[in-house]
């Protein structure tokens, strides 16, 4: 896979624009939305925050949005009969806005196959886990309930089965005694906010490729020593 054909158009100066666009999905307040937000607003990302959307129209993240100057627009899943009508008007809006790629932040709907087929390699979410471990919702009170020592997000392609996806890139924290839900949480969601940008940065220039299901990093480096809870020695 290379990375998403950006749509030429044109700015205001006359000069041609080739950042990808991308469209952010929310559900709720979107935290992970902002930090996505901000470092496209920085010189030199290499991709433009087009459009947020919302199936719930009274999510707080379509204000922020606003104030932030990207536009803002909810579709809400409750005025269409199944999946499926929803999915498919989804689509469509993302056409429209001409969307090269979708990030998925907080969004809270499972997607039919058809829809994540048509955006396959082109649609990117983030897990608040180290998959392929704790799928699914209440990640950080089952790391908590199972006692690893090691939690953290992933950022995933999408496909149709749910939180399997190729992994782009992940983030470790250690599970600390006395911990509770929150404050894990709050933990990784720090976390979240550094590898959701710098996974959709290496997306857009071409340095995450998919090769037999699995994600190519190009240009990969050393990574830090390792995270070891509790620590050796």
């Amino acid at each position: 896979m290379t990375a998403p054909s950006p749509s030429t158009r044109s700015s205001d100066e006359g000069r041609a624009v080739t950042k990808p666009r991308v469209a952010i999905l929310i559900s709720g307040r979107g935290s992970n939305m902002m930090s996505l937000i901000e470092a496209a607003s920085r010189p030199g990302f290499p991709a433009e925050i087009a459009l947020v959307l919302s199936n719930r129209p009274d999510a707080h993240g379509l204000a922020r949005a606003q104030a932030a100057g990207i536009a803002a627009r909810s579709l809400d899943h409750k005025g269409f009969a199944d999946r499926a009508s929803f999915d498919a008007a989804l689509d469509a809006l993302l056409v429209e806005e001409q969307i090269d790629l979708v990030c998925l932040a907080g969004f809270m709907r499972l997607l039919t196959a058809p829809f994540v087929e048509t955006w396959a390699g082109r649609m990117i979410n983030i897990h608040p886990a180290l998959l392929p471990s704790f799928k699914g919702l209440h990640t950080h009170e089952r790391a908590l309930e199972e006692g690893v020592k090691i939690h953290g997000c992933t950022v995933h392609f999408v496909t149709p089965e749910m939180d399997v996806g190729p992994i782009i890139m992940q983030a470790a924290v250690p599970v600390l005694e006395g911990d509770t839900p929150d404050s894990l949480g709050a933990r990784v969601l720090a976390q979240e906010h550094v590898i959701y940008p710098a996974a959709l940065r290496l997306v857009c220039e071409g340095r995450a490729r998919l090769e037999g299901g699995r994600v190519v990093i190009d240009e990969f480096e050393i990574a830090p020593p390792a995270l070891i809870v509790p620590p050796a020695g």
